[in-house]
């Protein structure tokens, strides 16, 4: 079976592949602190509890693939590969990694490994060209070209640092739970604030991803837009451009990219 792991800045998402499905997910928070031995005692005790895996750690691991925004996680999570799962082929994107897909902005160094992640994905379930929307701390809005090429995207705020930053700011304003308000016109604090979150997201999706299908086809309408990310089915109901929602795509995504590399290891 293959691990794949996507640490973003708040989660950090696992899923297990048994050839090309997916057969268990896990989703638990990044902190930058763990070490790599808590980590993988972090990792025993997610995959003790499938009826698939060993006991031992790595029992019934064939392979693993990595990807993270954040730089001292990637540091120890590479040190438990090397210690725990020594005799597994692992894969962690970063530079003089195959992907497949060629990268066309300013500096390739600077776009976010799930990202491309993400566009691999893209390319191999939907083809192109392709947007896809990713809801995670960040919202981020990534262009994938008919060729295939990741040429650019929209970074912004997401929804969570959009809430936490009101209930900060806001002198009568607190944190919220996001949900869906009664109707758009809030008739208390919170179904205001609530509707300010989810309409004004699906409203920024929406503008945002027309722009670039504009800019990135000459027929807007055969560009796929995909969404994905903890926090996409917040906004799916509301946004009239999505297309496909793959909660998996860069878990997708890492297991392509291990098997376009593990052959040259």
């Amino acid at each position: 079976m293959l691990l794949t792991i996507d640490v973003g800045n708040t989660h950090t998402t696992l899923g297990l592949f048994d050839g090309e499905d997916i057969v268990e997910h896990w989703r638990i928070s990044t902190d930058a602190r763990r070490t790599a031995d808590e980590l993988a005692v972090l990792l025993q005790g997610l995959m003790g509890m499938h009826p698939l895996l060993g006991d031992e750690l790595g029992d019934g691991i064939d392979g693993i693939a990595i990807c993270a925004t954040v730089p001292s996680v990637l540091h120890e999570l590479r040190e438990v590969t090397r210690r725990y799962y020594g005799d597994v082929p692992a894969v962690l994107v970063e530079p003089g990694v195959k992907t497949g897909v060629p990268i066309l902005t300013d500096n390739p160094k600077e776009v976010g490994a799930d990202r491309i992640i993400n566009a691999v994905a893209a390319v191999d379930l939907y083809g192109g060209p392709a947007i896809v929307v990713d809801f995670g701390t960040a919202t981020t809005f990534d262009a994938v070209s008919a060729r295939g090429e990741y040429i650019g995207g929209v970074i912004a705020p997401g929804i969570e640092i959009s809430v936490e930053a009101l209930g900060v700011r806001g002198a009568q304003l607190r944190k919220i739970e996001v949900a869906r308000p009664r109707s758009v016109i809030g008739k208390n604090t919170v179904e205001a604030m609530q509707s300010g979150i989810i309409y004004g997201f699906a409203g920024q999706v929406d503008g945002v991803v027309r722009r670039m299908a504009r800019e990135l086809s000459d027929d807007p309408e055969e560009v796929t837009v995909i969404a994905t990310g903890g926090l996409a089915p917040t906004v799916l109901g509301e946004s009239t451009v999505i297309d496909e929602h793959e909660p998996w795509l860069t878990l997708i995504g890492l297991r392509l990219v291990y098997e376009r590399n593990v052959a040259r290891m």
